[in-house]
């Protein structure tokens, strides 16, 4: 009910509200392409994790339908890398959006966004401020529901437990050492290349410097909610020009999800594996495309990540009912990834600042 919409919206009004593209230049090509290659490298870091640890391996997991039907599944949902590329051009909008096709979606929503910026006037504001108030609506909408989720989470972990035995809780421990692991190497990898290689600052005066607005971070589980002391930190502590921490921060608040990518690739491979599925090196790059695009449209706020996963393990066909056996560590993940992106996000500002020979 949920995904669809706040893909959508989330991604044309972060695109729209760019401003003038001839005006962002340079500054916004550099810093759009260096997320993406690091939420890529995140997502990679993790899926090869996965697929070395294996934590998903051991369960008997079933999901509704038989064996075969659902590797039938799997094998349509992943066709050749250069078909889902060819794929991503819907030839009916209206049609992606009511068959939840999120690869189109999110084609259609960026290129729909950066139209928008060719509309001048009036017409143009209300567009893209009809947009951001959906895009809201919609985050109040999973904020309603992750209210209740609690409760779900407690029936849905326990009636696992129940069917699959204990042994279930130490997949789930394996499960979230090896996301902890990824984000720690993902982090360590921004800071000595990113920060040290091209930001020239040393990482232990970075930590120190940055060390509220991690444990912010933590705390609220919000990039959105954090933004205003990334940017105070930023342009106080770290030197970062105004110009570039109001651009490069809250881009990066809205596109920049390095370890909700991280996370999503152990996810989608750990339910893999608990369902006996086997994924391909296409479906797994796959995954990769899927949640690195994916990462563009979730929202800075907690719980968004979990609702974006379920489109990564539908464009593979992995099951949904899966994310029931994560929920139940899914928060404790969601604020040490909420740590990892916001800590991307400052990288980031900084390696922008030399660029700019700021």
């Amino acid at each position: 009910m949920t995904v669809v919409p706040l893909v959508f919206f989330s991604l044309f009004a972060s695109t729209a509200g760019l401003g003038d593209l001839k005006k962002i230049g340079i500054l916004g090509g550099r810093v759009i392409v260096y997320y993406l290659i690091t939420t890529a490298v995140a997502i990679t870091i993790g899926v090869v994790l996965a697929n070395l640890v294996k934590p998903g391996v051991g369960l008997k997991m079933a999901a509704s339908g038989d064996v075969e039907a659902i590797l039938g599944k799997v094998n349509k949902a992943s066709p050749s890398l250069v078909k889902t590329l060819i794929d991503m051009v819907p030839s009916n909008p209206v049609k992606a959006l009511a068959e939840g096709n999120m690869l189109q979606i999110i084609f259609f929503a960026v290129l729909l966004g950066v139209a928008i910026l060719a509309v001048q006037g009036e017409k143009r504001e209300v567009v893209i401020t009809a947009a951001q108030g959906l895009s809201e609506a919609m985050i109040s909408l999973v904020n309603m529901i992750m209210k209740i989720a609690p409760y779900g989470v407690f029936a849905l972990g326990a009636g696992v437990v129940a069917r699959h035995g204990i042994k279930v809780l130490s997949n789930l421990l394996v499960y979230s050492l090896v996301v902890v692991a990824g984000l720690l190497l993902h982090l360590i990898l921004l800071l000595s290349l990113s920060l040290y290689g091209l930001g020239r600052i040393k990482p232990w005066e970075f930590l120190k410097k940055a060390r509220e607005v991690m444990v912010f971070a933590f705390s609220t589980s919000s990039s959105n909610a954090t933004l205003p002391l990334t940017m105070r930190t930023a342009e106080k502590k770290l030197g970062v020009p105004g110009y570039v921490s109001s651009f490069v921060l809250p881009l990066g608040a809205t596109i920049n999800m390095d370890g909700t990518a991280l996370y999503q690739g152990v996810a989608a491979v750990f339910i893999a594996q608990a369902y006996h599925i086997p994924l391909t090196l296409s479906a797994q790059l796959k995954i990769i495309l899927t949640a690195t695009l994916a990462s563009v449209g979730t929202a800075g706020v907690p719980g968004v990540g979990i609702v974006m996963l379920t489109m990564v393990l539908t464009s593979v066909g992995i099951p949904v009912e899966g994310i029931a056996l994560i929920l139940g560590v899914d928060r404790i993940l969601d604020m040490l990834r909420t740590v990892v992106n916001v800590s991307g996000d400052l990288i980031a500002s900084v390696v922008m600042s030399r660029f700019e020979r700021e």
